[in-house]
């Protein structure tokens, strides 16, 4: 069985953002705009998504 992802694309700039904002983006491994980054989706990067949801655009992948 296949595990479901997540893709993730950093949509607003981290200028401006608390630095353990900034730091949780980081962790989810986005770095530039417009970037994406495919993640399993589980609990522990679902819970770092609701911390930043206004600079990330999230979409599901099969």
């Amino acid at each position: 069985m296949a595990s479901k992802k997540v893709k993730l694309t950093l949509v607003r700039s981290l200028i401006g953002l608390s630095p353990k904002q900034e730091a949780t983006v980081k962790a989810l491994g986005l770095r530039r705009m417009h970037r994406s980054v495919t993640h399993d989706d589980t609990p522990d990067i679902r819970g770092m998504i609701a911390r930043v949801p206004h600079v990330l655009k999230v979409s599901h992948e099969a």
